[in-house]
């Protein structure tokens, strides 16, 4: 490209690999030669048909899943997702256990709470402020589903590896870490995305749901609400978000033909985040707040011997081309945000920039 671009490290809306938006660029006007752009083809033309068809194709061969889960492309966020589980899930007497990690657990145990549906905050980290992930949880085995959230984009900490949970299924929220290393499905009965972190822009929540799921979901619901209404239309039961699901297509086709897949895309990111980390490791200027145990790949949040110190750093790594290194404001501090797009050179760059920062303020 020939614009002058930073390097982004916000945390979502978040950068997007720079080859998907020059592919988005290239054909915006007129999509596959089609005299129309994206944004003005109709959902239920065959090019779009192609485009959802070959996103789902693409979510099956990175996941490895069979016809056994179907891949839902929904609006709502995953906020609504929150919501939406409870509601499908939770009837007849059925029972649901959370671990509270963070932000978007609690909202998530919040909406169960608000629907009046029976479950159980099996875990929690809130006693150190969410800074690490619990372990040796008991689940209940009668428990319907565990909820988990995968990453916990506010607080900086991550799942190195998932609970075990018996034969009860996991639901997830993976919203800041979808596709950024390989899943051991068979452990999910359903996870879901909002595509704005890690998947594309804003606008569309990936939902991967198993067929066992479905046959729990009672008849009665609002038709919107109810997952089967999603699986039997191909997620076009109405109008979808089609310009997100197309970039979500193209950054899908760059983690498997660019990338190659999510083992070298974890790869990738654990480089980055080796990086990192290990700069900070080094010095007492820079302090993560997650456990060691219990960092993530994706949000690297860290705090500096003041506020007043946060604030100038923030606004120096803007004036370095450095952008969206604020923590959220419900906790202040920094917070560097390296998904999947997040290149290696950009990385190197912050970890140049804050060796002078330290250097002049330290």
């Amino acid at each position: 490209m020939s614009v002058n671009r930073i390097c982004n490290f916000n945390a979502g809306p978040a950068a997007l690999p720079e080859p998907v938006l020059q592919e988005v660029q290239s054909s915006f006007l007129d999509f596959q030669g089609c005299c129309m752009s994206i944004v003005e083809i109709s959902h239920r033309s065959s090019i779009f048909d192609d485009v959802i068809n070959d996103a789902v194709a693409r979510t099956r061969r990175l996941l490895n899943i069979g016809e056994e889960y179907h891949v839902l492309f929904l609006q709502g966020g995953a906020s609504l997702q929150f919501a939406m589980a409870p509601m499908n899930f939770l009837t007849d007497g059925r029972f649901a256990d959370y671990v509270n990690t963070g932000t978007w657990s609690t909202k998530a145990i919040k909406e169960a709470q608000i629907l009046k549906k029976a479950h159980n905050v099996v875990a929690s980290s809130e006693d150190r402020n969410f800074a690490y992930i619990p372990k040796n949880i008991k689940f209940n085995k009668d428990a319907t589903y565990a909820h988990i959230t995968s990453n916990n984009t506010i607080k900086g900490t991550q799942w190195a590896h998932f609970p075990d949970t018996g034969d009860v299924p996991i639901i997830s929220d993976m919203s800041s870490d979808m596709m950024s290393r390989p899943l051991d499905m068979s452990k999910f009965g359903m996870i879901y995305a909002g595509a704005q972190k890690n998947l594309g822009p804003a606008g569309v929540c990936m939902v991967v749901i198993h067929d066992d799921m479905l046959k729990l979901i009672p008849d009665g619901l609002p038709t919107m609400l109810d997952y089967r209404t999603h699986v039997s239309k191909n997620s076009m039961y109405n109008t979808p978000p089609c310009f997100p699901i197309y970039t979500v297509q193209l950054v899908l086709k760059w983690i498997e033909e660019t990338i190659g897949g999510l083992a070298e895309m974890e790869k990738l990111n654990l480089k980055k985040a080796d990086l990192l980390y290990g700069f900070m490791d080094a010095t007492d200027f820079y302090r993560p707040t997650a456990d060691k145990d219990s960092r993530s790949l994706m949000n690297v949040t860290f705090r500096l011997p003041s506020e007043e110190l946060e604030k100038k750093f923030v606004a120096n790594a803007v004036d370095n081309g450095l952008g969206g290194l604020k923590g959220h404001r419900s906790v202040g501090g920094c917070r560097a945000s390296i998904y999947n797009a997040a290149t290696y050179e950009n990385v190197e760059k912050l970890v140049e920039f804050m060796k002078v920062f330290e250097k002049n303020n330290g």
